[in-house]
């Protein structure tokens, strides 16, 4: 039985790393934004959220990838849990190179949505990915610090992870 949860702020590579930990391993890589946001941004309701995510983690080998701790606690638990702790500088170049990327080039994300540049301006860390980016930084290294126990594995750089993915999946 192997379930993996890899966690970290925007711009850590949560989405890249799962993906390619699942295909490696050959198992399910399930992206909760991908489940949470609905078309036009909205946000799938908790219940039905929960449910949805139940169903696809139950398999004995999976990765999920996302912040959703909260919404979550108590429903899904992993073997592995993977926290990408890296710092702000390594974040937030990418976090705005990505969505530089997919403000120009009209990217679809999940369920049709689409990042546009009246949200990546916006002040309101709910609705700019850059905002957010730069307000979690703190509060998600504070909460899971408070998680990490022996399931736990923090990786702070990207040759850190680099090398630990290849260490499982040899």
């Amino acid at each position: 039985m192997t379930r993996y949860w890899v966690s970290g702020n925007s711009g850590s590579g949560k989405t890249t790393l799962s993906a390619e930990l699942a295909r490696r391993l050959g198992i399910p890589h399930i992206e909760l934004d991908g489940l949470f946001h609905q078309p036009g941004w909205g946000q799938q309701d908790t219940a039905v959220f929960v449910a949805e995510v139940l169903a696809a983690t139950a398999g004995e080998a999976w990765v999920l990838d996302g912040n959703y701790r909260g919404r979550l606690t108590g429903q899904v638990e992993a073997d592995v849990y993977v926290w990408l702790d890296y710092p702000r500088w390594i974040t937030f170049p990418r976090v705005l190179r990505r969505t530089l990327r997919r403000v120009l080039l009209r990217e679809e994300l999940w369920n049709g949505n689409r990042e546009v540049w009246r949200n990546v301006l916006s002040r309101d860390p709910e609705t700019s990915i850059l905002r957010w980016s730069w307000t979690q930084d703190q509060p998600y290294r504070q909460l899971f610090e408070g998680l990490v126990d022996e399931r736990w594995v923090r990786l702070r750089t990207p040759r850190e992870t680099r090398l630990w993915l290849d260490a499982v999946t040899r």
